[in-house]
């Protein structure tokens, strides 16, 4: 019973996790582009209300992914945030700041008030970006109980943030109208949007699948009776987040035109 159940959990924590870096990785990596594609404030506007809508909703998959971590294997939790401290410190650093930079953008009437939040919305993302690439690098080289060393740790912190600006990119080419649709259409290229976007989903979605058999999870699957609990109710679950999150992609599926929301 615990090995159908434990197996079950894995596969709920690779589903979240895939989901989180799919769609989360689209509004983090266009916002470490920033700056590039609006050139003022009007256009950075734009920018935020092309991913606004869906930023909260996708955040969600992390907060299951690790609602999983800790309920089915908690001594994994447990070793991996002891193990891997320095990452997750700026980890949830720069997700609060973005977040914060995002939520209080609209509060201020001023224009410095206003580039201070854009500012938040950058740095938050680049270090989110870099954070996730410097504690995959532990998990790639198989050793998630220490911190990657600097020159590898580096070289795939950069990597794996290469990558979600570029995702980002084609979730902006596809979201974005005018000007700045102009200049992530002039790095997509040829490739298309629709086509730039699959590929960089795919690569996203490889990153835990790559990165998970370095944990062991069922090795650490928690016992019998708390598996029979969660998984049943994480197994519901997962229908409500997926038809929550296409009611919101379909609801937005427009490219944006105006700066409407936040």
């Amino acid at each position: 019973m615990r090995g159908r159940r434990g197996h079950l959990a894995v596969c709920l924590l690779a589903f979240f996790a895939i989901g989180y870096f799919v769609l989360a990785g689209a509004d983090i990596g266009t916002g470490m582009l920033l700056p590039y594609l609006g050139a003022d404030e009007g256009e950075r506007r734009l920018v935020i209300a092309a991913f606004a809508p869906f930023f909260l909703g996708n955040e969600v998959w992390l907060v299951a992914a690790a609602g999983v971590l800790v309920g089915c294997f908690p001594v994994l939790e447990g070793e991996l945030l002891s193990a891997q401290f320095t990452v997750f410190v700026p980890l949830v650093a720069g997700w609060m700041v973005r977040d914060a930079g995002l939520w209080l953008r609209g509060r201020g009437g001023g224009r410095r008030w206003r580039a201070g939040c854009d500012g938040a919305v950058v740095c938050g993302s680049w270090v989110v970006a870099l954070a996730w690439g410097w504690l995959l690098a532990a998990l790639f080289a198989g050793a998630p109980e220490r911190t990657a060393a600097a020159p590898i740790g580096a070289v795939t912190a950069l990597a794996v943030a290469a990558l979600f600006a570029a995702h980002g990119l084609g979730f902006a080419a596809l979201r974005l109208t005018g000007r700045p649709w102009a200049r992530a259409h002039r790095l997509v290229g040829r490739t298309g949007a629709g086509r730039s976007f699959a590929l960089t989903a795919v690569l996203m979605a490889a990153l835990p699948l790559f990165a998970g058999p370095a944990l062991r999870p069922a090795a650490h699957a928690a016992d019998r009776a708390t598996l029979t609990l969660l998984v049943p109710v994480l197994l519901a679950f997962c229908p409500l987040l997926v038809a929550a999150q296409a009611w919101t992609w379909h609801t937005f599926r427009h490219r944006v035109t105006r700066p409407s929301y936040l």
